[in-house]
């Protein structure tokens, strides 16, 4: 490989020696700057070497205490004066570092950095937003994020609608999840006194079962089908369960108070409970049995789907969006494989049908679920298991001839 520098530079052939730039807006607690620490982390341990190029940030000090670089480098923006400007300062980076691979996570690095990589031998990678790009504007800043050698793509929701607008191959794309904290998220990291005090603050019987509802009260959410599932729940026969909305609620204040009416009119308002914000979730999913995601409208994310099973517990959530993607049903697994149940979003009466069966579960098919459930999550979601999975990626490229 020659460099736009007029050296020869031999890239390695594994990542033993390697020298990979990661590029990410800003080093602060957000999710694609996490998962770069999380990256540079496994490929030191690889033997290659890992640069962080970003905004300061509090991350900023662990990168260089495990021995990650980091290169300053504004790049959250879309001032084309300002994405030439970086273009040019990588340029220079990858040559005088001798940089392999360049792995862009924003659109202000991917502009820069797919100008860089048309000076310079570089392979270029990219990771896709969690949502499609909407408008022709958006869509046109988006348009470097495709242009990757290998990109990488949050989710098969996430990769379907840039693969049909920009032409992109399929076995150019490698869907890996992004990561949750499975530390934070451990059933066994939480103490029994956490639970207690989650079922004394949301005023929960002895006996009574929780059926965990998370996340923001909003009518995009779906809580306002709870109380025709509880409903035809109750009539079925079934007892002694509670639906625990633990969300913000006062941004949709008139929502939420429609769902507390709506329950008061189906005679269900006993059995659910809106109970606002909790500052506890990992000890909320541990207190419940189960964990019901209703959204009607396609998530962001599917955060909390991976967190329930993280924490050990079945999940029955819409299957909208990214939301199925995160869970182990059929026809994808065998049915005694399952750590939970896809559902037709809107559908009352088939959240009704895989809560009940849930809730009918006998001791051993359930602990055996919740098993597999956190297996599932270690495997799927865990920081590791996203580092891992990116590192292949970059191993595959450096095994490639150009």
């Amino acid at each position: 490989m020659s460099t736009a520098y007029g050296e020869t530079h031999f890239a390695p052939r594994t990542l033993a020696g390697a020298t990979i730039l990661q590029i990410v807006p800003a080093l602060r607690e957000e999710p694609n700057a996490r998962t770069a620490i999380n990256i540079a982390r496994a490929l030191l341990q690889a033997g290659a070497r890992a640069l962080v190029a970003a905004d300061d940030g509090p991350l900023a000090g662990e990168l260089k205490a495990f021995g990650g670089e980091w290169v300053p480098l504004h790049n959250a923006t879309a001032n084309p004066f300002k994405l030439r400007r970086n273009a040019r300062v990588l340029e220079e980076l990858i040559a005088g570092e001798r940089v392999d691979i360049v792995h862009a996570q924003s659109i202000g690095g991917a502009w820069s950095a797919r100008l860089a990589a048309a000076q310079i031998a570089v392979w270029f990678v990219t990771t896709l937003p969690d949502v499609p790009p909407r408008s022709r504007m958006r869509a046109f800043l988006s348009s470097p994020l495709a242009q990757g050698d290998r990109i990488i793509a949050p989710s098969v929701f996430a990769a379907a609608p840039m693969m049909q607008r920009y032409g992109i191959a399929r076995e150019q794309i490698t869907v890996i999840p992004r990561a949750i904290d499975t530390a934070a998220f451990d059933p066994t990291a939480v103490r029994p006194q956490r639970i207690a005090a989650l079922r004394q603050a949301w005023r929960i019987a002895p006996g009574e079962r929780i059926v965990l509802v998370p996340g923001r009260v909003a009518p995009w959410a779906g809580q306002n089908l709870l109380p025709e599932i509880a409903r035809l729940l109750l009539d079925e026969g079934h007892r002694g369960f509670v639906f625990v909305v633990a969300g913000e609620s006062r941004s949709h204040a008139r929502y939420a108070r429609a769902v507390e009416k709506l329950a008061r009119s189906q005679g269900v308002h006993q059995s659910i409970r809106l109970v606002g914000h909790c500052a506890d979730m990992p000890a909320a999913f541990a207190a419940a049995e189960l964990v019901v995601v209703p959204a009607i409208e396609p998530p962001i994310l599917g955060r909390v789907v991976a967190q329930a099973q993280a924490m050990a517990r079945p999940v029955v959530t819409a299957s909208i969006g990214t939301l199925p993607e995160h869970v182990a049903v059929p026809p994808q697994i065998s049915d005694d494989l399952r750590t939970g149940w896809s559902v037709k979003a809107g559908d009352p009466p088939d959240f009704a049908r895989a809560i009940a069966q849930a809730l009918s579960l006998d001791d051993t098919a359930y602990e055996t679920m919740t098993a597999r459930s956190r297996e599932f999550a270690e495997y799927m979601f865990s920081p590791r298991s996203i580092a891992v999975a990116t590192r292949a990626v970059y191993t595959s490229l450096l095994a490639r001839d150009r």
